[in-house]
């Protein structure tokens, strides 16, 4: 009888142990589906809202992970697992896990900073990190940039946040600047005027603010002047290309000399001096 009674117990111990099991599994596999299902609502109503990009992103992943992290803890208590040793382990394995991962936790942080803050945003051009570019993605870890030449720079989110950021984009007009020698015979005068009247031809420079051109220093062998004009920020390699050829052609039109450095030898004859 003693028997029958314990076999019974533990009969209905294993049925309560695998309902419970059966319950936590079910959990999980409903809480994901209604996890995943209220993130991409969340990130739909942002869409809507127009939210920035790449907040929306950030925010879709958090509310899902937060999901998780909560359906995980409901699951493993539905499975018989006390709350309070779990909640102890879980702190203890965050504790050790930060202490691992001080490199990693520090660009997370970063990320999130720059996601909140948002100092540039995708397709911007930059300088961060020691690197100039066009940002192509932000994510939590570390930032890409397209460089100049075409390649791709992956740079951690501390890096970026250690240093100054230069947003080339966020006011949607740059400066562009040249510098020019002209000789000194040539009149001051008429050589700003030529690049003037440039600055008026070309309708990608803009009139305000309106740009200018000064005399900077007098050179060994020139006269320097510097030219300043603003332009739409996509405009500013083309602008400047073209700028500094049809500067160099309406100098070369109006006979405005561009000199160059030059030096005189002198060849002593030793010889000729009774040495």
């Amino acid at each position: 009888m003693y028997d029958y009674l314990a076999r019974l117990q533990l009969s209905e111990r294993l049925i309560g142990i695998m309902t419970n099991l059966a319950c936590a599994l079910l959990i999980l596999l409903i809480g994901i589906w209604l996890a995943a299902r209220l993130a991409n609502f969340a990130q739909r109503a942002m869409t809507r809202a127009k939210f920035d990009v790449t907040l929306i992103g950030f925010l879709r992943n958090l509310i899902y992970g937060v999901l998780i992290a909560v359906l995980i803890v409901m699951a493993l208590q539905q499975a018989g697992v006390p709350g309070a040793p779990l909640l102890a382990a879980l702190g203890a394995g965050g504790l050790a896990i930060g202490l691992a991962l001080q490199g990693s936790l520090s660009n997370l942080a970063w990320g999130v900073l720059l996601i909140v803050f948002r100092p540039f945003r995708i397709g911007d051009f930059i300088r961060a990190g020691g690197n100039d570019g066009t940002v192509e993605s932000i994510n939590l870890m570390h930032t890409t940039l397209v460089l100049l030449d075409n390649s791709e720079a992956v740079v951690p989110n501390a890096k970026i946040g250690a240093d100054a950021i230069i947003n080339f984009n966020r006011r949607g007009t740059r400066r562009i600047e040249l510098r020019v020698g002209i000789g000194y015979k040539v009149d001051i005068g008429k050589a700003m005027s030529s690049v003037q009247q440039l600055f008026e031809a070309d309708a990608r420079i803009l009139t305000d603010p309106v740009p200018g051109i000064w005399t900077e220093s007098l050179g060994d062998s020139s006269v320097n002047l510097v030219l300043r004009a603003y332009v739409r920020s996509g405009d500013v390699w083309v602008v400047q290309a073209d700028l500094l050829r049809a500067v160099k052609e309406r100098f070369d039109a109006d006979g405005i000399s561009i000199p160059f450095p030059q030096r005189e030898v002198r060849l002593v004859d030793k010889a000729g001096n009774g040495e």
